[in-house]
């Protein structure tokens, strides 16, 4: 674990913290085909389109969003791993929500004059992100640190995916982090001596942002059957709720300290996060995965302890190219373990879904 003052001397400048390096696991920026999102075919769910923005227009956590006096204090009792640990989720977490914004941002932008229901649809959903940036970021300074969000826009590496990626990963990403907020909520509200700070009192309300954020996303998804009605939509799919639950058990672990700190089991999170998703996602996705499989989370944790082998290594000072000798053999161990659990057979969820919701 890094120190809390090595961390904090990785700046910018005074009080503007250094962005984390980009890794496999940080939250990634992200492009796309704009056309191809402006040109996509809504017919048959308009109604549904209408009723998703009727919730993003009521703005519900409007004024959600303002810090109390429970902020007004010096935070210098949460310190040592407890504290760095705290700092990187908020980092990774205002990323994230910036990333996102960025993205809507663009969205909205690009489709202006020519789908203007998406492009409005997506100005709320930037709305939302921005917000959920800003008020992540405010927290940073309580530790005397803050990310600069216009370096970040300029200097990071935006990654390009086709549209129907997008679709899928967005659907899936505002889905996980529902779940992830709601459960550390509910697992607070019933240890309150575990709330080391008043952020987590906003989580209720924050994850129902969350939440109609994966609806419209499910909208899309549902309304372009080739994402869903067709064997490349579902093997997509598998692929898709594979990578983000292999991506959040690596993250979950590997952060185990900021859990442990507000009394959770980083493992059982996990598992309940995922278990939960999962099920959520059969609402959108043709098939989900078999979580119940007993090799299922044992092939997670495994690919959770060759990245952390993997880091390891990594944090050495040997030369490159021992480091990617000494890395291959794990990075191995992480491609076999999620080729197998790929192969595990998904549970058609179309065979269950009376309606679409």
């Amino acid at each position: 674990m890094v120190s809390t003052s090595s961390a904090e001397a990785a700046s910018l400048r005074p009080g503007i913290k250094a962005p984390a390096q980009e890794t496999l696991l940080t939250p990634r920026f992200y492009t796309t085909d704009f056309d191809a999102v402006a040109q996509m075919d809504l017919s048959g769910h308009e109604d549904e389109i209408e009723s998703v923005l009727a919730e993003l227009r009521a703005d519900y956590n409007r004024y959600h969003f303002v810090r109390n006096a429970e902020f007004d204090q010096c935070w210098d009792s949460i310190d040592g791993e407890t504290r760095q640990a705290f700092i990187d989720f908020l980092e990774r977490s205002c990323t994230s929500e910036f990333s996102g914004f960025l993205l809507f941002k663009e969205l909205s932008r690009k489709l202006k004059g020519r789908n203007p229901v998406l492009s409005e649809a997506f100005a709320l959903l930037a709305r939302d992100e921005a917000r959920h940036a800003g008020f992540l970021n405010k927290a940073m300074a309580d530790f005397g640190l803050s990310l600069d969000l216009g370096y970040l826009t300029k200097n990071r590496t935006y990654t390009f995916f086709p549209s129907e990626w997008v679709i899928y990963t967005v659907y899936l990403s505002e889905k996980i982090g529902y779940w992830r907020y709601i459960l550390i909520y509910r697992h607070l509200e019933q240890h309150p001596e575990h709330r080391i700070y008043p952020l987590f009192k906003y989580f209720e309300s924050w994850c129902q942002d969350e939440n109609r954020h994966g609806d419209f996303f499910k909208v899309l998804l549902r309304s372009q059957p080739k994402l869903w009605n067709t064997l490349g939509g579902r093997l997509w799919a598998r692929f898709f709720l594979l990578t983000v639950f292999v991506t959040h058990t690596l993250t979950v672990l590997e952060r185990a300290t900021f859990y442990e700190s507000i009394g959770l089991d980083p493992d059982q999170f996990n598992k309940d996060v995922i278990r939960n998703t999962n099920e959520t996602a059969r609402r959108a996705f043709p098939c989900i995965l078999n979580t119940d499989h007993p090799t299922f989370f044992l092939r997670l944790n495994t690919c959770a302890i060759a990245n952390q082998h993997l880091a390891e290594i990594a944090s050495t000072q040997r030369p490159a190219v021992i480091k990617l000798i000494q890395k291959l053999p794990w990075m191995a161990v992480i491609i076999w373990q999620m080729l197998c659990l790929y192969l595990i057979p998904s549970v058609n969820a179309e065979q269950s879904r009376e309606t679409v919701r």
